[in-house]
């Protein structure tokens, strides 16, 4: 039994696996009260042989949540740090460890589910761009705020622009409200179906666009290119990371 954990910007993701697949799952948002809602969770789960994380987030909440897998499971959280390479995907950072170790397990789930060539778009507090050939080469990326962080950034730095209530997306809007979320949410997707026409002759022409994280559905709707949904990317490429590096024996 492992525990895999996903700690993102806005919330915690875990899951709880064996060699024949997940037993449990949850995630718990940053504005909880995450060591209270783990603790409950994990009550009644048997203890894993071992534990795995993924983290963007500061080492005060990786501690604070390593506290809590030490106190319920007597166990030592191991954090997964961003390599060179690992599972067939060649990172192209030249100081490999600042990828994104969200976005490097993206990759490593997208290329075990056969899905490169590819670009992966990760929707959430930031929007993340990485194309990935067929023989697993990550050929670089870029960072953009998320739909949201727009907004929120547009908002707090301007004195006139103000809105009363939140924003419908519009293709074209008559009020503040929705200009301002139209703006932002059409700016992101304009900005990946940019990157997918930059990137398809270096994927071979026709590269499959993934979408994952917490508004990736809100923007699929917008994308005027074919695209599919990822869910839990980051979970599945710690599984896959994982097992290559420390197989669980299947259950007798």
């Amino acid at each position: 039994m492992r525990l895999l954990l996903d700690l993102g910007n806005t919330r915690l993701k875990w899951a709880l696996r064996d060699a024949d697949g997940c037993h449990a799952q949850g995630a718990v948002g940053w504005n909880e009260d995450v060591a209270l809602v783990l603790h409950e969770a994990w009550r009644e789960l048997p203890v894993p042989r071992d534990v795995f994380g993924a983290s963007v987030v500061d080492g005060e909440r990786e501690a604070s949540v390593a506290a809590v897998v030490s106190a319920r499971f007597a166990r030592d959280c191991a954090w997964v740090r961003t390599p060179a390479e690992a599972c067939g995907v060649r990172n192209a950072y030249a100081e490999p460890s600042r990828l994104g170790v969200d976005r490097f397990l993206a990759m490593v789930a997208a290329r075990a589910d056969g899905l490169a060539p590819c670009v992966l778009a990760g929707v959430g507090t930031a929007l993340t761009l990485d194309a990935l050939t067929a023989d697993g080469l990550h050929l670089g990326g870029l960072i953009a705020p998320g739909p949201q962080l727009m907004q929120q950034s547009l908002l707090g730095a301007t004195a006139r622009v103000q809105v009363e209530r939140p924003g419908q997306l519009r293709d074209v809007a008559d009020n503040t409200a929705d200009a301002v979320a139209s703006g932002c949410w059409h700016a992101a997707a304009a900005l990946i179906e940019r990157f997918v026409t930059r990137m398809a002759p270096a994927l071979g022409g026709s590269p499959a666009l993934v979408l994952g994280g917490g508004d990736a559905e809100a923007l699929l709707f917008l994308l005027s290119v074919p695209a599919s949904l990822s869910a839990d990317s980051v979970l599945r490429g710690l599984v896959v990371w994982s097992d290559a590096h420390f197989p669980l024996a299947p259950a007798l």
